[in-house]
């Protein structure tokens, strides 16, 4: 079972909830889930660099009304 966690940055703006994604990835093991709920318009560019640049993998985006849906897997 792949491990996962959930975190809600809605209502923070950038860079916020990339810092605080990645204090999050950092209490997963490798191959492990973030789920990030952001409603930030920057995330959208933001959290695709952010993967590039450290390894992780983008396994999602995805949009709920106003609220943007990253799946990231710790690489």
């Amino acid at each position: 079972m792949t491990d996962t966690l959930e975190y809600d940055a809605t209502g923070l703006l950038c860079p916020l909830p990339v810092l605080r994604a990645n204090r999050k990835l950092r209490e997963l093991p490798v191959g492990g889930l973030l789920t990030v709920r952001a409603t930030d318009p920057a995330a959208e560019q933001d959290f695709p660099a952010y993967c590039k640049q450290t390894g992780h993998e983008l396994v999602s985006t995805s949009r709920e009304g106003e609220v943007l849906v990253f799946v990231i897997r710790k690489r």
